[in-house]
C-alpha cells in the first residue's frame, strides 16, 4: 500500500471515530439515519454540482446499478447494526462487526478479486484485528448475559461490512464511478429507501432535528467525507490492506473516549493501541 493511500485511510479512520463520537450523543434510531441521510444530500449538492461542471461525468446503467446496490448494503449495515444494538451489547456487537468485517472483506478479496496480499501484510492485518478485540474488552466480552445474540448480530453485521466493502472497490475500481458520485448516490438512495418507514415517524423526525440537530450536520460531514477517502484509496490500494487499516478508527475512538468522555481502562486500550501500531506497521511494509 502506497503512503498516499495510508495517509489517506488513517485520516478516514480519525473522522470515522469523530462521527461515531456524534451518534453515540446521538444515540441514532431510523429517524436519526434518515435525518442525517438527508441532510448529506442536501449539504454535499453544492459540491456535486461543481463536480459534474467541471469534470462532465458519464454514468450508464452498470454504474447507476453499483450505486443503488451500495445504497441498499449499507441501508442493510445500518439497519442490522442498530438492532444488534437493541439485541445485544454495543460492546460486543460493534468490536466483532468491526473485527469480522475486514477478516471477510480480506477472504473476499482473495477469492472473488483475486488479490494477493504478502505474508507481512497478513499478519499485519491479524494483528490490527486482534486489537479491535483487545480494545473491547477481550474474551470477557463473550461471557456477558446478551453475548450470544450480541456474537450473532456482530457477525451478520461484519458479513455486510464485507460485502459492500467488495462492492464498492468492484464499483471504483473496475466500473470507474467517481468515489465523489458513489458515495452521494448511495446516501440519496438511503434516503429514498427510507422514506416508506419515515412517513409515520414524522414527529420523531422533528425530533431529532429539534435535539440532534448539530450532531446529524456533523456526521452528514464526516461520514461522507471519512468513506470518500476510503473509496478514493481503494481506487488503487488492495481491498486486503484497505479493510483492516480502516479500523484503526476504533484505536481512534478508544483514545477520544477515554480523553473526551472520560472512559476507564487506560492501560488495556494502551496495549490494544500498541497492537494495532505494530499491525499498521507491518500492513504499510507489506
Amino acid at each position: 500500500m502506497t503512503a498516499f493511500a495510508l495517509l489517506l485511510v488513517l485520516t478516514a479512520a480519525l473522522l470515522h471515530a469523530l462521527w461515531n463520537l456524534l451518534a453515540k450523543r446521538a444515540r441514532g434510531g431510523i429517524p436519526f439515519t434518515w435525518l442525517f441521510s438527508l441532510l448529506t444530500v442536501v449539504l454535499w449538492a453544492p459540491i456535486i454540482v461543481v463536480y459534474v461542471i467541471v469534470w462532465r461525468p458519464t454514468l450508464g446503467w452498470l454504474a447507476l446499478l453499483f450505486m443503488l446496490g451500495s445504497a441498499t448494503i449499507h441501508l442493510a449495515y445500518f439497519l442490522m447494526l442498530q438492532r444488534g444494538y437493541r439485541h445485544g451489547d454495543l460492546s460486543v456487537v460493534y468490536p466483532l462487526a468491526r473485527g469480522t468485517g475486514p477478516l471477510l472483506s480480506m477472504v473476499g478479496a482473495v477469492l472473488l478479486l483475486g488479490e494477493r496480499p504478502t505474508w507481512l501484510a497478513v499478519v499485519g492485518a491479524l494483528l490490527i484485528i486482534a486489537g479491535v478485540f483487545a480494545i473491547a474488552g477481550g474474551p470477557e466480552m463473550l461471557r456477558r448475559r446478551t453475548a450470544v445474540s450480541g456474537v450473532s448480530y456482530g457477525l451478520m453485521t461484519g458479513l455486510l461490512i464485507a460485502t459492500y466493502t467488495l462492492w464498492d472497490k468492484y464499483a471504483v475500481s473496475a466500473v470507474l464511478v467517481a468515489p465523489l458520485l458513489l458515495d452521494y448516490g448511495s446516501s440519496f438512495g438511503r434516503t429514498l429507501l427510507l422514506l416508506p418507514a419515515i412517513r409515520t415517524r414524522t414527529e420523531e423526525v422533528r425530533y431529532e432535528w429539534r435535539v440532534h440537530r448539530w450532531e446529524a450536520i456533523g456526521i452528514s460531514v464526516l461520514s461522507s467525507l471519512a468513506y470518500i477517502l476510503v473509496l478514493t484509496a481503494m481506487i488503487t490500494a488492495p481491498v486486503s490492506y484497505i479493510a483492516p487499516a480502516r479500523e484503526l478508527s476504533i484505536l481512534f475512538g478508544a483514545l477520544l473516549g477515554t480523553w473526551l468522555l472520560k472512559e476507564g481502562n487506560m492501560r488495556g486500550r494502551m496495549l490494544a493501541a500498541t497492537i494495532m501500531v505494530a499491525g499498521i506497521i507491518l500492513l504499510s511494509m507489506g
